[in-house]
């Protein structure tokens, strides 16, 4: 599961701090070509945001009755400044449907520091 399919929820768990569902997307692309990046990642979130409101979440995850959404990108590689600027505005599209976004690294990549079995 990947930010490159549109049509499965990558990650769906509840955190227990806040409560909250939370969907993750996990996005394992560079950002060498950063405007077809970002367009699979608006694919991704639109994809999301219907699950959610179309109620489908409901039916596969009955205990996300009652709380809060928030959608969480996890990135291998940090995003280029298009790519943030990009982040700003589905934050904002996203927040103003009602939803939260988070966005955090999971580590930068570094082919030549790569062990080797």
């Amino acid at each position: 599961m990947s930010v490159e399919e549109f049509n499965v929820v990558d990650v769906v768990s509840v955190d227990p701090k806040t409560d909250r569902v939370v969907l993750t997307i996990s996005d394992h692309l560079d950002w060498e070509d950063t405007v077809g990046h970002q367009t699979l990642l608006q694919g991704k979130f639109n994809a999301y945001l219907a699950f959610v409101e179309s109620g489908e979440i409901l039916q596969a995850y009955p205990h996300a009755k009652e709380r809060h959404v928030t959608f969480r990108v996890v990135f291998k590689y940090r995003p280029d400044p298009e790519g943030e600027q990009f982040l700003l505005m589905a934050r904002k599209v996203i927040e103003e449907a009602g939803f939260e976004l988070r966005t955090e690294p999971f580590f930068d990549f570094d082919p030549a520091q790569r062990e080797t079995c």
